[in-house]
């Protein structure tokens, strides 16, 4: 038994490490893609000055900021910023993109946790479902649900959420994190965390909390109804194979009810698969951020890129999509943890 837990362990660090080893070369090779992909568009002072200052003007301000150097001295330049932390500064607001990644970024990271909580709560309940009433009205209704939300744009159902609940009903609000008067009381606190959750919490007036819950409402359901037609097509497969393996069989043959034969012995093993896609359901989140922001208004990365982009504030845009390529990449190795952690069999 000993021998046995120490091949286990050696096989889950070999795994680990090699995991690591490779995570290197991924990020080097999309920060390298993004540095060269925003160069194929000029420099980013022209890009985003041009026609707004005379050429000896943009000649001034492209030295100034190095632009006028060889691309590999700029590019080998990057790559010492970024191991520094510094993305640089945005040429629209003369923002650092740090500061964008943690004031932006913690509204887009509440915005996917909110998401997330939206996609378990109804993807795993459905799933279940489906696969219990396998074949039959209720699963093909649950399926049916699942196809729609998944491939339906996340903006168009935004924007009928924002129709019904907000401007026909008037019971949400329809944009926004938090209305002026919270928000007003927010910047007042000593402690920002810039997750407008926590900080309403820290000043212990249920109406602003209660504020802040009603702004995500539309934002986390548009976003995480997509994720939830993935999880619910998951939970549904993976609980009708385990259903019928030996040991659930087994199971039955000792005459464990049945209830608790789906609920201890087949579901936990089913979530298995939920775990493995978590990472790149939290990267397709990133991505129906952008969109989800835009239409709420909702004041995170995406909604900041997505002004750079109109500003063709190129700068910001090459340090924000940098940045997220590197948060998906070190999210993926987690869950590659936490799935080698659950699951041996990913270990050999």
């Amino acid at each position: 038994m000993a021998k046995k837990q120490r091949t286990s362990r050696v096989a889950l660090l070999r795994y680990l490490g090699l995991r690591l080893v490779l995570l290197i070369p991924t990020v080097w090779i999309l920060v390298t893609v993004v540095f060269f992909f925003m160069r194929v568009i000029g420099d980013p002072i022209t890009a985003a000055q041009g026609g707004r200052l005379s050429p000896e003007q943009l000649e001034e301000r492209k030295e100034a900021a190095g632009f006028n150097r060889p691309v590999w001295v700029q590019y080998i330049e990057y790559l010492g910023n970024i191991l520094r932390g510094d993305f640089g500064v945005s040429i629209k607001d003369q923002r650092p993109i740090t500061n964008v990644l943690v004031v932006n970024g913690a509204a887009t990271v509440e915005l996917v946790f909110w998401a997330l909580l939206v996609a378990f709560l109804v993807g795993i309940p459905l799933g279940r479902l489906a696969a219990r009433y396998h074949d039959r009205l209720p699963d093909v209704s649950i399926r049916t649900f699942a196809v729609l939300f998944y491939a339906a744009p996340v903006f168009f159902v935004g924007l009928l959420l924002k129709l019904l609940f907000a401007a026909k009903l008037n019971w949400l609000p329809s944009s926004g994190r938090a209305s002026s008067e919270t928000e007003i009381a927010l910047g007042k606190l000593s402690h920002r965390t810039h997750f407008y959750i926590v900080d309403a919490l820290q000043t212990g007036n249920s109406e602003y909390i209660i504020d802040v819950l009603r702004h995500a409402v539309l934002p986390a359901i548009t976003l995480g109804l997509l994720t939830a037609g993935v999880f619910i097509r998951l939970i549904r497969i993976n609980l009708l194979e385990t259903v019928r393996a030996d040991y659930v069989t087994a199971a039955r043959a000792r005459g464990v009810p049945e209830r608790k034969v789906v609920s201890k012995h087949a579901f936990r093993n089913a979530l298995i698969p939920v775990v493995t896609v978590m990472g790149m359901q939290i990267a397709l989140m990133l991505g129906g951020a952008i969109l989800t922001e835009t239409t709420f208004e909702w004041s995170g990365i995406g909604y900041q890129l997505s002004q750079y982009l109109v500003a063709r504030d190129f700068v910001a845009v090459q340090g924000i999509v940098t940045a997220i390529a590197l948060i998906i990449a070190l999210a993926s190795f987690v869950i590659d943890v936490i799935n080698a952690l659950v699951d041996p069999r990913v270990r050999y």
